[in-house]
């Protein structure tokens, strides 16, 4: 009996329509990075509260100078000093009250001193207002570590490049200074340049850029070493381009992720080594306020006013957690390799 084809399907077998229908767009590489690092809600979460505090670090400069933040009442310094935080509502420690150091009973020293004004954050031991100088802290802190990290990509991502392009000899002595340099404690290099440029920000920055550079090379240059043989790099050779051209056209655009992922671990390590700096005072200048700063100041007041220390401590904190989490974020949504839960 012969088989009749017509009860015959072949499996999967559609209309043309429905083999041509593309099921999901075509996304290129930032937009496929951009929707696995929306499935990571801490880093979307770390991500708006950085634009947040960045932006509010710069349009503080408009209504919170250094003059603002240091500015004090000479002669009513008793009267503002150590004057805890008071929102204005009946927050327990937020309500303008606290125990006195040797008293049992909790006190309102706003009552007790007649002062009108609500400090949100309290005020320190000489009656400057804290959330002034918090906010200047963020900034100058802020400022040394962009500064510092922005330095460290433009040395270590050129540094990275030639030694890998060039590989060979070149290389090899390359990664030799790399090795002595890392063998230098970052403690040195600070104290050497605060002796000759004195304690401030610009000694502390040529400090941190001068040894931070060396993580961002080292990754750079093994990026290249594996990216200088692939097609489209010798395509370009063979087609003349020079050297100088194919690193900015496919070397660097190819390694971005890897270079953006570093940037967001540099940040909060420089504010971390600004903040321990400025606690052994290698760090900015006083009257001038810094968040190692301001820690540094009230560390001897932590028993009687802990929320000196503890308000400071808790934005450095926040902010470090903010660009680690950020930074885990992008790395899983750069892997090509990574995969949807």
């Amino acid at each position: 009996m012969a088989a009749n084809t017509e009860d015959f399907v072949i499996v999967g077998a559609q209309n043309s329509e429905a083999n041509e229908h593309i099921s999901k767009p075509a996304l290129s590489f930032w937009q496929d990075a951009w929707r696995r690092l929306k499935l990571n809600k801490l880093a979307v979460i770390s991500l708006w509260f950085l634009v947040f505090i960045l932006g509010f670090a710069l349009v503080s400069n408009f209504f919170v100078t250094q003059n603002k933040a240091n500015a004090f009442d000479s002669d009513n310094v008793g009267k503002y000093k150590n004057l805890p935080p008071n929102s204005g509502l009946p927050i327990p420690g937020w309500d303008g009250k606290l125990k006195e150091p040797g008293a049992t009973d909790t006190t309102d020293p706003y009552k007790n001193n007649n002062v009108k004004q609500n400090f949100i954050l309290g005020t320190d031991n000489i009656g400057r207002s804290l959330g002034k100088r918090v906010i200047v802290g963020l900034r100058i802190s802020l400022l040394v570590a962009i500064s510092a990290t922005f330095i460290d990509l433009l040395i270590g991502v050129t540094y990275g490049v030639f030694s890998g392009w060039k590989g060979g000899w070149v290389d090899v002595v390359m990664q030799r200074i790399i090795e002595i340099l890392s063998s230098v404690p970052n403690l040195i290099v600070v104290t050497m340049f605060g002796l000759l440029l004195g304690n401030g920000v610009t000694s502390i920055i040529i400090a941190i850029a001068i040894t931070g550079w060396l993580s961002m090379a080292r990754q750079v240059r093994n990026m290249t070493l594996s990216l200088k043989e692939r097609d489209y790099v010798l395509a370009a050779k063979s087609l003349g381009e020079s050297s100088t051209k194919i690193a900015i056209k496919h070397l660097i655009p190819n390694m971005a992720g890897t270079i953006i992922v570093q940037i967001m671990m540099t940040v909060p390590s420089a504010i971390m080594f600004e903040a321990v700096l400025s606690a052994i005072n290698l760090g900015v200048k006083p009257p001038t306020a810094s968040l190692g700063s301001l820690i540094s100041d009230a560390q001897s007041m932590l028993q009687f006013y802990p929320y000196q220390v503890l308000i400071p401590s808790g934005v450095l904190v926040l902010i470090s957690l903010a660009f680690i989490l950020l930074g885990d974020g992008l790395r899983d949504a750069f892997d090509p390799r990574a995969s949807e839960d």
